[in-house]
């Protein structure tokens, strides 16, 4: 495993995890399985309804550098946090998850983010979520010298909605190129993708390197209903497309291969919450370790298949020791 610390931009935010059924969600008017971005009162007001929660930190792009760490992998983490409870539980996980994370806490007034999961019964997750001081990165808390020495820099589209944070990350994607490195980017969710579509399209047709998406955000990048025809189109648009696709497992795409790799349970599927995440931290860790792709994309589904037999979006196994039993 190489020394040098890959890079992840993202949210930091504290999940609190709640057991829902279906007849919740439609009295809150949320859709299953989705991600939504709400404020402080709506923050407030779900919470109050919500049943008793597990908190957790998370995030997606720490929970991918957790992921990281945890199969050995060397990793810094980029984004704010305030000074308040959640700051400092979110950057005592993080650092003892073996991530370095040296952003100053933010002294703004906006409180660290929090994301209210529901999981229904069919482990399915539901997310709303209030971006607090996380939304107003900027370009003063990224260290660009950092991020041109990084072999490579991974960056969450959830950020995508905040301009400061699309500048700052526009800027990392320029800083690494032009140092020769790679970049990564993942598409988030459909929400995203819809937002953001002829952005996301131009960063999926070269921008970046590397680009994660899951079968839905693949389909809706591409506007089409029928999977062949978004994996024939994303095929060579950029150097590695990555593609989970929940129990029928990944595929990698290149200009040349077509690789598929079948999921990979540890046990129940208990909550899917940072299934994509993890598969990011394993493929990650595995490009880290210049293994061949395949083998990228088996540690993927080991990692997605630990982090949904149990509530939260960290491993709460040894990672290292799964990936050893298979490859």
């Amino acid at each position: 495993m190489s020394d040098a610390p890959l890079i992840c931009i993202g949210n930091a935010i504290v999940d609190v995890i709640s057991k829902a059924d279906d007849a919740f969600l439609e009295e809150q008017d949320l859709v299953k399985g989705s991600m939504r971005l709400i404020d402080a009162d709506e923050a407030t007001s779900l919470y109050r309804k919500m049943g008793p929660g597990q908190e957790s930190s998370g995030g997606s792009g720490a929970n991918t550098a957790a992921g990281i760490a945890a199969l050995g992998g060397a990793v810094h983490f980029i984004d704010r946090v305030a000074e308040d409870q959640l700051g400092e539980v979110f950057g005592h996980d993080i650092r003892s998850a073996g991530v370095t994370f040296t952003t100053p806490p933010s002294s703004s007034g906006l409180p660290t983010a929090r994301c209210l999961i529901c999981v229904t019964p069919d482990a399915q997750r539901t997310m709303s979520t209030f971006l607090g001081t996380s939304a107003e990165l900027s370009e003063a808390d990224v260290d660009y010298d950092a991020v041109a020495a990084a072999p490579l820099t991974y960056l969450e589209g959830y950020l995508w909605d905040a301009p400061d944070a699309r500048a700052a990350m526009v800027k990392a994607r320029d800083t690494a190129r032009a140092a020769g490195r790679r970049v990564s980017f993942t598409l988030s969710d459909t929400f995203c993708v819809e937002r953001h579509h002829d952005d996301f399209r131009e960063l999926a047709s070269g921008g970046v390197d590397l680009l994660f998406a899951n079968e839905a955000e693949l389909k809706a990048l591409h506007k089409t209903d029928d999977f062949d025809a978004a994996a024939t189109a994303q095929r060579g648009a950029c150097e590695i497309s990555v593609v989970t696709r929940s129990e029928k497992g990944a595929v990698v795409l290149t200009k040349d291969d077509y690789i598929e790799v079948p999921a990979q349970l540890t046990g129940r599927i208990v909550d899917t919450t940072g299934a994509g995440d993890l598969f990011a931290a394993g493929f990650l860790a595995g490009i880290q370790d210049d293994r061949p792709l395949r083998d990228c994309a088996v540690l993927g589904t080991v990692a997605a298949g630990e982090v949904i037999s149990h509530f939260g979006a960290r491993p709460q196994t040894d990672l290292k020791a799964l990936a050893a039993k298979l490859l």
